[in-house]
């Protein structure tokens, strides 16, 4: 079924026993955040909560928590959808299997947006304070719009074939704006809707900007979906959706969602800033407050059923796991016409995604040389650098698939294995310094601002690496409790951070200095990382890709014994030194309410009314 709205979506799930419906109140403030992400935990069904503390209106989640049910939802475009990117690989498969294809044409055509006078959003109008007031975590600066899809559109060239939208996050209520008159707008570096407000305020003028919740759910995954730079991502919510998306033609404004639950109308005027912040984010910890544009509210719309769908985010894995997970599945086939000679991208999830990028690329430059090294792999890290989402990583780790045909980036064990036996840490180490990072990223020297490492090997192996720390390995002051995490990575407790942002701490540089005295019984041990919990971090690799790869900056945080700079190029030859602790200047963890969680276990408890649910 293709759905054209969200009560279709619902009404499908409950009648195949995918939704479940839950009349106690509940409240928007942390518990009903909670209770989602056990929802996700769980893997259960998506959840309606038809009577929620302070707004007249529902709230759903969990529509999207498992990948089964995803598929589901977009069962009937899929195919013709996957056609699409099939004849962008291969166009001329079309003449030699056009049975393969018989969806494709219909696709196209859906793929246009359709002009409409009015729709079922247009019904109703309410105020900002009356929505539901969506707290996530503790330190939740206001209620927040999780799920929306910000519109906007080119003021040099309006209309949808440059339009933007972006699932930018919203800031409903705070201190600082005007309530039902104003509304925060957080928007991260190297977004669409910044170059739309660049033009504008250029133009000197206001940035018109929509705010849809809910409707057709190929339009929350258009939102997300990282399209390269000139593709509307509308026009791949109609491809997803599998019908042309009804667009409400207004005169002097921006066009409606027709069949969206609710409409956030309003404006973004030269010079309005206001602190927005802080947010508990998807990387673990919070954003916290800085100033982000202001968007004056022009009007609140809403359908006569809407319905309020919202996720939590937080430490992967959370629901956008699965939307990732989802267009990676989607989008795979297209990697190597996007970054030539890249053949394989992971993003890693545990690790925040865009923290980490592994990939496997290729390394043909030079076939005849006697001995080989990173020439190709660089380019392709620089592509990857240089190009859509991929542009957000911090480090980029990439190997060859002429090394290994069977090595894939989603083994991470073996793929660090595999770059752990082959790196020349003199050799293989490439910096981009003070350059953009993502906004949420706070290990840079300031707020957007930090570096960037492509980690590039190839070659035969040059070491095998130890199962086990020499029994005689002693550690400088401060330094304690080493653990190998796995074979060749040392994993150990260090002393508090005390430097100050864009600064190397001391006692790293006396550690790399004590390792290189020993480095010749460390050969088989080229990595270290110095974490605040060496237990905590070593227990599994969900905890040491998060913890080595969101608290650390490339530049700033890395060391080694026997570290030297020569033609501005950084390399050691004896191990390598990760600073993983969280600094003195970095967001706080995400940690949940204990209250909240006592009220949430109650709920699940036998004779509650989630019980059998979480």
């Amino acid at each position: 079924m293709r759905y054209q709205n969200m009560q279709q979506l619902l009404a499908d799930l409950e009648r195949t026993g995918q939704l479940v419906r839950v009349s106690h109140e509940v409240d928007p403030y942390l518990e009903v955040a909670e209770i989602q992400r056990r929802a996700y935990r769980a893997k259960a069904p998506a959840i309606l909560f038809t009577s929620v503390k302070g707004t007249p209106f529902p709230m759903v989640c969990n529509v999207f928590g498992t990948m089964e049910r995803t598929r589901w939802i977009f069962r009937d475009s899929l195919r013709a959808l996957e056609g699409l990117f099939k004849l962008k690989i291969q166009p001329f498969d079309l003449l030699k299997h056009p049975w393969r294809y018989t969806g494709t044409p219909r696709a196209l055509l859906a793929t246009m947006p359709k002009r409409v006078k009015t729709g079922p959003v247009m019904a109703n109008t309410t105020q900002v304070t009356r929505l539901p007031q969506l707290y996530s975590w503790p330190m939740d600066g206001g209620g927040y719009v999780t799920l929306p899809q910000v519109y906007t559109e080119s003021p040099d060239k309006p209309g949808f074939m440059q339009s933007n939208i972006g699932m930018y996050r919203v800031q409903l209520t705070s201190p600082n704006h005007v309530p039902d008159q104003e509304v925060g707008l957080h928007y991260q570096i190297h977004r669409g809707i910044g170059y739309h407000h660049a033009e504008a305020l250029r133009r000197g003028e206001p940035l018109k900007v929509n705010v849809f919740i809910g409707g057709p759910p190929a339009m929350t995954l258009a939102a997300i979906m990282p399209l390269p730079e000139g593709i509307a991502e509308i026009l791949f919510g109609g491809a997803l959706a599998g019908f042309r998306i009804p667009m409400i033609n207004r005169p002097g404004g921006l066009p409606i969602l027709a069949e969206a639950d609710f409409c956030i109308c309003g404006t973004v005027h030269p010079g309005d800033q206001k602190p927005e912040g802080p947010f508990g984010d998807h990387l673990g910890y919070y954003s916290l407050a800085h100033d982000f544009p202001v968007m004056r509210v022009d009007a609140v719309y809403h359908r006569d059923d809407a319905i309020w769908p919202f996720t939590t985010v937080g430490r992967p894995p959370q629901e956008d796991t699965v939307f990732g997970t989802f267009i990676h599945e989607l989008t795979a086939e297209l990697v190597p016409t996007v970054f030539n000679g890249v053949h394989e991208v992971h993003a890693v999830d545990q690790a925040g995604v865009h923290p980490l990028l592994l990939a496997v690329g290729s390394e043909r430059y030079v076939p005849y040389a006697t001995e080989r090294q990173p020439q190709e792999l660089i380019t392709c890290g620089l592509s990857l650098l240089g190009n859509t989402q991929t542009s957000l990583s911090k480090y980029v780790i990439i190997a060859a698939r002429e090394d290994d045909t069977s090595l894939h980036t989603h083994d991470f064990k073996r793929f660090l294995t595999h770059m752990l036996e082959r790196t020349d840490f003199a050799r293989d180490l490439h910096f981009i310094t003070r350059t953009t990072i993502d906004t949420l990223d706070y290990t840079g020297i300031s707020l957007n601002q930090g570096s960037k490492l492509i980690w590039a090997a190839c070659g035969p192996k040059r070491r095998d690496l130890q199962a086990s720390i020499p029994g005689e390995l002693s550690l400088p002051d401060g330094f304690s409790a080493p653990r190998l995490f796995a074979p060749g990575i040392v994993v150990l407790r260090g002393p508090k951070h005390t430097a100050a942002r864009d600064e190397h701490d001391p006692a790293m540089f006396d550690l790399a200095a004590h390792l290189n005295d020993k480095a010749a019984r460390l050969q088989g041990l080229p990595l270290f990382v110095v974490v605040d919990d060496a237990d905590f971090t070593a227990r599994d690799w969900d905890n040491f890709l998060w913890v080595t790869f969101t608290r650390s900056d490339p530049a700033t945080d890395m060391y080694g014994s026997g570290s030297f700079t020569h033609c501005k190029h950084w390399g050691c030859t004896g191990p390598l030194i990760i600073d993983a602790r969280l600094k003195s200047f970095h967001a706080p963890a995400l940690e949940e309410d204990p209250s909240v969680s006592a009220r949430v276990d109650a709920l699940a408890a036998p004779g509650g009314p989630l019980h059998g649910i979480l």
